[in-house]
């Protein structure tokens, strides 16, 4: 699935990729909306119908992703309530694995996440991965979403890449269709990020369902 010998540098994403996506899902969908309803005396229900379409119209811009946006505009601490549940925080399967074979190998990757600073933080405390990476770049220090072409120009700018020659994995396709359109030729994405929902459509993209699909060719 990964023709290695033509590889060399590994860009992984975080959330969906490397770790399971289901905190980020419930968190969002679930557990925010309840606790900002019950401060404003609103059921659960109510809660999401009022908070869902708001945050979906902001989908794929930075504002999505972005902690302190929400907890202006939402009045909580989104940092502080993410901490209740991160017991919920996990590794994709043989995620690990993976990691550590890379670095074996001198392969040593990049994260680039969409992610805000303070969550990253707290899910390379709980997880430990931190280690396994060579540089750990969010879209909130370039200034732009990695579905924005910007944000792979500005990473080229920060850390020196042959886009021919990089491999990205993320489960998102429309960050994917970015990547390609700046040039980066191998793209993966992920069947099931979210242990809890079903496999996804991932359109022209290959999918693997855990690292061991690319982890049987040769490093």
């Amino acid at each position: 699935m990964v023709d290695w010998k033509n590889i060399e540098t590994v860009l992984l994403d975080m959330d969906g990729t490397v770790l399971d996506l289901y905190f980020d899902n419930y968190f969002w969908q679930e557990y925010l909306p309840s606790h900002w309803g019950r401060l404003r005396g609103l059921d659960a229900e109510t809660a999401k119908q009022k908070l869902i379409p708001k945050m979906k119209s902001l989908e794929g811009t930075l504002s999505w992703y972005c902690l302190d946006f929400w907890s202006k505009e939402l009045e909580i601490e989104v940092i502080e309530l993410k901490t209740d549940i991160e017991h919920l925080i996990q590794i994709r399967p043989s995620a690990l694995e993976f990691l550590k074979a890379l670095n074996d190998h001198g392969r040593k990757p990049i994260m680039v996440t969409n992610a805000h600073m303070d969550l990253i933080a707290m899910k390379l405390t709980k997880t430990g991965i931190g280690e396994y990476f060579s540089h750990i770049i969010s879209s909130h220090t370039l200034g732009c979403a990695k579905e924005e072409v910007t944000f792979w120009e500005r990473l080229q700018e920060n850390i020196e890449f042959n886009p021919e020659k990089t491999l990205l994995v993320d489960d998102n396709v429309t960050v994917l269709r970015t990547a390609r359109s700046y040039g980066i030729t191998h793209l993966l994405s992920i069947a099931v990020p979210d242990s809890s929902g079903p496999e996804r459509d991932t359109a022209e993209f290959p999918a693997i369902y855990d690292f061991n699909d690319v982890l049987s060719s040769p490093l």
